[in-house]
């Protein structure tokens, strides 16, 4: 048996390869779409608190940008790599074509464990890595967003120190800010809700009673633990949650607003009270209806898919199923919402805090929320009917609808 492939970059060239074959594309499209348009890597020279200097290296990729500016976060992770970072951009620029905002793809992070900087370290960082990304980012070139370790006070910072560089206000060059500062109201939880609101649809359409249907959540974090909230709220019995610290499970059903409020203090579910310990094997195997994956990419592998009994599996991280796990939990008949769907809440969100910047005016929350329930109902039937029509799995779908809107792009551009 050949050894699975886990470098994300090749897989998602594969995915776009299988996507342009079966959409009849000239290869001309997959050979402008298999790698990012711009991609940098720099060094990033920060005075640490004890007077010595240090240099980390960043990175930011830009797919493609015949829908609009580039858009994707920006992550302090000690794993950071320039493939791990051109694959999110790639990620990125379909996700936003599957939603239909006016974006490309774009994504960035620097190798770091911010754990062990003091804040005053991660600032200097932070402003570091803007003035070297300079004029590659802007509200009309590339707008960064918090992801993995990364916060609405650090984009504060990042926007204060592109503010300095350019000499005037810019609020619209980053998402994911402070609402006192331009930020949108319903960004922390829309990533989370968008997954909520994609499994309803699925449930809706795969004929699962949500009220009572039983949903575990991998990697409890603010996309997880928002899903299972609003998953709890929509009826649904969350029976099982599992982050770093450990996990929790109770088959009668976790109290999804306690455990968030629990799990605040000590960053993990694990000891959540009335529940016993679970490990990540335990919990994908556990015979519930939704399984989240909101952790890393390649959490379920060929491995370990196998132990999958969920009928439908929500990717709220990006990559979480591998391409070829994914296959096998297809042809059992499991059903997969994939990331560039299901973990779209947060650029949408994120979209709409540019366009606020942009007018100058805020909406209130109920209307964040109701337009981005909007925007992901519409995306999901898309998809569901591109599924049925070409007789292929979600994934593919998601690759079909959004490579045909950016081929189209392309095509009226005259890139192709």
């Amino acid at each position: 048996m050949s050894k699975e492939n886990l470098n994300v970059f090749e897989q998602v060239q594969a995915q776009i390869k299988e996507a342009c074959d079966i959409l009849g594309l000239d290869n001309s499209y997959y050979e402008i779409l298999k790698t990012p348009e711009r991609a940098m890597e720099v060094g990033v020279p920060v005075r640490m608190d004890d007077g010595t200097v240090k240099t980390f290296i960043g990175y930011r990729s830009q797919h493609n940008t015949a829908n609009g500016p580039a858009k994707g976060g920006i992550r302090f992770h000690p794993d950071v790599t320039f493939d791990e970072v051109k694959t999110l951009s790639m990620w990125m620029t379909f996700k936003c074509a599957v939603i239909g905002l006016p974006y490309g793809g774009g994504k960035g992070g620097i190798t770091v464990d911010p754990t062990k900087l003091s804040k005053g370290e991660i600032e200097r960082l932070a402003r570091g890595f803007v003035r070297k990304l300079g004029d590659f980012i802007g509200p009309a070139v590339d707008i960064p967003a918090p992801d993995i370790n990364t916060n609405p006070q650090i984009m504060a910072w990042m926007v204060d120190e592109y503010n300095t560089m350019k000499g005037f206000n810019n609020p619209g060059v980053i998402t994911g800010k402070p609402v006192l500062i331009g930020g949108s109201l319903g960004r922390t939880e829309a990533t989370g809700r968008g997954v909520a609101l994609t499994v309803r649809e699925a449930c809706r359409a795969m004929n699962i009673d949500l009220k009572g249907a039983k949903v575990a959540v991998h990697g409890y974090g603010n996309v997880g633990s928002f899903a299972g909230l609003y998953l709890h709220n929509l009826g649904a019995k969350v029976v099982a949650a599992l982050d770093l610290g450990g996990g929790a499970y109770n088959p009668a059903g976790l109290d999804a607003v306690e455990l968030m409020e629990d799990s605040k203090p000590t960053r993990t579910v694990y000891g959540f009270p009335g529940s016993q310990s679970i490990t990540a094997d335990e919990l994908f195997a556990l015979d519930v209806d939704v399984l989240v994956l909101a952790a890393l990419e390649n959490t379920i592998t060929m491995e370990n898919q196998h132990l999958v009994k969920a009928r439908l599996v929500a990717e709220g991280a990006n990559g979480p199923v591998t391409t070829e796990a994914g296959k096998k939990l297809f042809e059992r008949g499991i059903v997969i919402l994939p990331d560039i769907l299901c973990s779209a809440g947060g650029v949408t969100v994120s979209y709409f805090e540019w366009v606020q910047n942009l007018m100058n005016y805020y909406w209130p929350e109920q209307e964040v929320n109701e337009k981005l329930e909007r925007n992901m109902v519409n995306a999901f039937n898309n998809l569901w009917k591109m599924a049925a029509d070409k007789k292929v799995d979600m994934r593919t779908a998601a690759y079909l609808v959004a490579i045909r809107r950016v081929a189209d792009a392309m095509k009226l551009y005259g890139w192709v």
